[in-house]
């Protein structure tokens, strides 16, 4: 399924093995890494058409489903399940409802989904008229050709989602290896810098960022430094902290981004880096501050520009603590692109030491 501008294949939790280690080697399989082609699976050579998705019927009180999301990486053989993706988590209730796993509601179907990655709810809202998902209509969003049926997506609770808090530092700005940044995690632990402290415009194009090499390097140094600084130990191995270059908006929005995955510049912005890129503008001495061109009230849209559009994003700040964002919300869009069978070699099933055979 494509959910928002990430693709990959979403399994029922019951289907995979229920052992971490087995799963893994599963999935691996199953997309075809370590190769940087994935020429052996269902990868698409890229961590955005790397992704899994794992959905059960909620064993949580108050909640429809839970959703557990994979990074898979082309070239490496690492599942890492601690970060989020808010774009693959736009076709969890779209699968959900293909698989029969929950019922549709009416002509807008609504259900409460739990992250198990980062422990977060959301309320995802999808179109079933006539009972059937919805996939065409009106919505556009950037990175994702032609219109779709809008999917709405509340955040309840996006603060610390895989750090101690929204700030981990315990500052809205640090200065970590001579960089000034504000370390934030409202979804997505991301190190935010301005562009034009490292020496660029912000304004590069994602092939320009990845071809330089000087700033990668410069950019890694930082995040190793950033992810101790974060309390998330050595990060060296791990796709999180994002990296996210700051400059002005120069196509109306209210911010440019170019944001690094970790080590490879996205075509567009993860979803819920954006949210946190949009909550580092509404905070009062962030790195954004005098770049961010903000609207005002208490319910504001921030126009996140990057290589490939803009995303949107509606926060509402808590009107007891303005340095605090009570709501999130976004639209994102989804595709079924196929159902069947992935075929697992019975070896990787089966480990060699196991007397079972019999199971593709």
């Amino acid at each position: 399924m494509r959910g928002g501008t990430s693709r990959g294949p979403f399994f029922k939790e019951s289907d995979l093995p229920v052992d971490v280690a087995a799963r893994d080697r599963v999935l691996l399989a199953v997309m075809g890494s370590p190769d940087k082609r994935q020429i052996d699976g269902l990868g698409g050579a890229h961590p955005l058409t790397s992704k899994v998705g794992i959905v059960r019927t909620a064993r949580t009180p108050g909640v429809d489903l839970e959703f557990l999301f994979a990074q898979l990486q082309p070239d490496k053989d690492t599942v890492d399940t601690t970060p989020n993706c808010g774009n693959m988590l736009a076709a969890v209730v779209p699968f959900a409802l293909e698989t029969g796993m929950v019922k549709p509601r009416g002509d807008v179907s609504t259900f409460r989904v739990l992250t198990l990655n980062t422990d977060m709810q959301c309320d995802i809202s999808v179109r079933t008229p006539g009972g059937m998902v919805d996939y065409e209509g009106e919505a556009r969003i950037d990175g994702v050709p032609g219109t779709s049926a809008p999917i709405t997506i509340s955040f309840l609770d996006t603060a610390g989602s895989v750090c101690s808090g929204l700030l981990p530092t315990g500052h809205v700005r640090d200065v970590i290896d001579g960089i000034e940044v504000t370390c934030i995690d409202n979804g997505m632990p991301l190190v935010i810098l301005t562009a034009r402290d490292i020496g660029r415009t912000g304004y590069e194009s994602v092939a320009e960022m990845n071809a330089d090499a000087e700033l990668k390097a410069r950019l890694e140094k930082l995040r190793v430094a950033c992810g101790h600084a974060m309390g998330l130990g050595d990060v060296t191995d791990k796709n999180y902290p994002k990296m996210t270059l700051v400059a002005p908006p120069r196509a109306g929005g209210s911010i440019t981004t170019r944001s690094f995955i970790p080590h490879v510049c996205h075509d567009a912005i993860g979803v819920l880096a954006a949210v946190t890129v949009g909550t580092a503008c509404v905070l009062d001495g962030s790195v954004t501050q005098g770049i961010a061109t903000m609207p005002g009230g208490n319910v504001k849209t921030v126009s996140v520009e990057h290589p490939t559009g803009e995303f949107s994003v509606e926060l509402e700040l808590d009107p007891a603590n303005p340095q605090s964002v009570a709501r999130a919300a976004l639209l994102r869009t989804a595709r079924l692109i196929m159902r069947g069978e992935v075929m697992v070699p019975a070896a990787v099933w089966w480990p060699a030491s196991s007397s079972a055979r019999g199971k593709p």
